[in-house]
């Protein structure tokens, strides 16, 4: 099909969030899809060049609230799939880069269609049961934001598109955007599906065909991004799913010639050692090859004394304990003026005292279960420190008979350099330090340097020059910076996502700054007349 004249995509608006009230007809058809899913064990293939790849290695997908409960077996890839996906992938590229954007476009945006309408309780369920999100966070990741990512990097796509160079009478200039030359490798986490579904998405908008490696432990949400994408017309090979052994499925990537790039979501450590890995093989790469990556947070929130004491309370709560505390973005240590803390303190122990935790099928409940064994004993051990070194206010329990549960726990430290405010701990642990209320400005330079992370972080103040000190004081201790709310929730269109210092890259997901990164532009000069004569009128007599 070909067009003549200018297409623009229809303007994106950010996806509203249901709210599965009693009585909703949303409520009725999440509750029948997370019955269905929950009495079903299916069987999670590779997909590679658009075919199910099944090896006969297999892991198992269980519900992190009821781990004994098996939902799904996904097959394991091996460096010889992966070489596969390789092969897939390029194959794509021959045809996929060269489609106009626009018909590369229409498949994002008729996936966020189906996402929003018959896929909608499909993917919510699979987040619900698979990553233990209760109903009201699936929504707004699984559903919302995804469909947010595909249809706002649409725009950005074609805003960048049109940003062309100027030009004269009689010279054309023009940018082309090609697409990277080879492929990119996504590497997603299992906190958040719109993530899973946005990190090979991006890419592949911009033309870039990309070999994906989810987390083994939302194998359930990648399996029905897949399916979703191929209803929505994705060709096979523009997006190849391998999941498998980190390391092994890394370094079958990394090793390869036609490595272009990785969309990372996961570790400071292992983002680390992929990058020390790529600079380890620069000379065997055709181009050099674009790092994207999202990393580890610390995220702060410090109080000073002007501020709403109930606004603090709650955004901490929030903050620190939605989903567990498994968000980049959640609230880990906070400061705490003396003069307000009680106050703080004694609200959010009534609002800690009635958050219920278990099983996400049941709506009453606030708080699922951590994501697995491993998160569980990690969580488990930092708990035990603060029982010796520090003062455990409020939680601290652990139970992992059924599920992977851990209380919402709030710490309060007696330095500011505790072990439990500077370390990442992905889970509902909030540490909180109290400063003498004359100290705002040592107490935001405390802030600054306590951790090498920079991802969100918050401050709460009604005095507005405290604001700006605030602002001005933590400008780099934050990319995601949010005055009086919590430093979670950053929506696709409206607040760009992403930190740098130990945090990553800082190419801001939702944003025409992350899709310039999967684009290799070239200039283009067309002469309507060109000279005839090699001498320049300086060269005549005098």
């Amino acid at each position: 099909m070909s067009f003549a004249g200018s297409r623009r995509v229809p303007p994106p608006q950010n996806d509203p969030n249901l709210t599965y009230a009693p009585g909703s007809p949303e409520r009725a058809a999440i509750k029948a899809r997370l019955a269905d899913m929950a009495a079903e064990r299916i069987e999670i293939p590779l997909v590679i060049g658009g075919r199910e790849i099944r090896t006969g290695k297999t892991a198992q997908s269980v519900m992190p609230h009821k781990h004994g409960h098996v939902l799904a077996d996904w097959h394991k890839a091996g460096a010889k799939e992966v070489q596969q996906a390789i092969a897939a992938a390029a194959d794509a590229r021959r045809e996929w880069a060269n489609w106009p954007w626009e018909d590369r476009a229409a498949v994002f945006l008729r996936a966020a269609e189906l996402l929003t309408t018959t896929w909608r309780q499909t993917l919510n369920a699979a987040t619900m049961l698979g990553q233990s999100k209760t109903v009201y966070q699936a929504e707004i990741d699984a559903a919302s934001e995804l469909v947010d990512f595909w249809r706002f990097n649409v725009a950005f796509a074609q805003e960048l598109y049109q940003e062309q160079p100027s030009s004269t009478h009689a010279t054309w200039n023009q940018s082309d955007y090609r697409a990277l030359e080879g492929f990119v490798y996504a590497v997603t986490p299992f906190n958040f599906t719109a993530i899973a579904g946005n990190l090979p998405g991006a890419p592949a908008l911009m033309g870039c065909t990309v070999v994906w490696k989810p987390a083994s432990s939302a194998m359930l949400s990648a399996h029905y991004i897949m399916q979703l994408l191929h209803e929505a017309g994705l060709p096979p090979g523009v997006i190849n799913l391998v999941p498998g052994d980190a390391a092994e499925v890394s370094d079958a990537v990394l090793d390869h010639p036609d490595f272009a790039g990785i969309h990372f979501t996961g570790s400071t450590g292992v983002f680390n050692s992929i990058w020390q890995r790529i600079g380890a093989n620069l000379g065997t790469y055709r181009s050099y090859p674009r790092i994207v990556g999202e990393t580890g947070g610390k995220d702060f929130v410090v109080a000073h004394t002007s501020a709403d004491p109930q606004a603090v309370a709650v955004g901490l709560v929030r903050g620190a304990f939605e989903y567990q505390g498994q968000k980049c973005s959640a609230a880990s240590r906070a400061y705490v003026p003396k003069s307000m803390w009680p106050t703080v303190k004694e609200r959010m122990l009534a609002m800690m005292a009635e958050i219920k935790m278990g099983d996400v099928r049941d709506f009453r409940n606030f708080m699922g279960a951590v994501i697995d064994e491993k998160s569980f004993k990690k969580i488990g051990e930092y708990i035990a420190d603060a029982k010796k070194n520090a003062t455990v206010i409020a939680g601290g329990g652990t139970n992992g008979k059924i599920g992977y549960f851990v209380e919402p726990t709030l710490v309060e430290a007696k330095t500011p350099d505790y072990r439990l405010m500077c370390e990442e701990i992905f889970g509902p642990v909030l540490t909180a330090y109290v400063y003498d209320d004359n100290d705002w400005a040592g107490m935001l330079k405390t802030v600054d340097e306590t951790s090498p992370y920079a991802l969100t972080g918050a401050v709460f103040a009604n005095d507005r020059r405290a604001v700006r000190e605030a602002a001005q004081a933590l400008r780099n201790a934050a990319g995601n910076f949010y005055i009086n709310d919590k430093p979670t929730g950053a929506v696709v269109g409206q607040q760009p996502f992403g930190g740098a210092r130990a945090s990553g890259t800082n190419d801001k997901a939702g944003s025409k700054m992350n899709l310039l990164r999967w684009v290799s532009a070239r200039s283009v000069k067309e002469t309507f007349s060109p000279p005839l004569d090699y001498t320049y009128p300086f060269m005549s007599e005098e």
